[in-house]
C-alpha cells in the first residue's frame, strides 16, 4: 500500500526498504519530463530532505524523501529515459532506502487521504 507526503512523493514498504517515486498527479504537474537528477547511493537522509531534482518542459521541482534511511539503491535507468515517469509514475521508483525510523510512515496520507489533498488543491 502506497503513502504519499505533501509534496506528491509515494513511498510503499516491503520490510526495511522502503520504495519511492512521485504521484501521477505531480507528473500532470510538472508536464513532459526531460531531465532527472538521482539522490547519491548510501546518503543518509532525513524525512523532508530534498534528494533529488526533475526538469520539465514546464518547470522544475526538487524530490524530497518521504520518511528517513539509507539510500540503497537508485533507478539509473531514468538517467536515460526520464520520460518513464510521464508514462507510468506510479509504477516507477526513483530510488530505494532502507527506513531508519518506520513510526514515520504514520504521518503520511493513505490513498483516501492523498487523493482529497489533492482535490482540495
Amino acid at each position: 500500500m502506497k503513502k504519499y507526503n505533501e509534496e506528491h512523493e509515494w513511498v510503499e514498504v516491503n520490510g526495511e526498504i522502503a520504495t519511492v517515486g512521485i504521484s501521477t498527479y505531480a507528473v500532470e504537474q510538472l508536464g513532459d519530463i526531460t531531465f532527472i537528477e538521482l539522490p547519491e547511493m548510501d546518503a543518509e537522509v532525513s524525512m523532508s530532505d530534498s534528494v533529488a531534482f526533475v526538469e520539465s518542459v514546464k518547470a522544475a521541482s526538487d524530490i524530497y524523501t518521504p520518511i528517513s534511511g539509507e539510500i540503497c539503491e537508485i533507478n539509473e535507468a531514468l538517467l536515460d529515459t526520464p520520460e518513464v515517469l510521464n508514462e507510468d509514475a506510479m509504477g516507477t521508483f526513483i530510488f530505494k532506502l532502507k527506513m531508519s525510523n518506520a513510526d514515520e510512515l504514520d504521518s503520511l496520507m493513505n490513498e483516501d487521504e492523498y487523493q482529497s489533498f489533492i482535490a482540495s488543491l
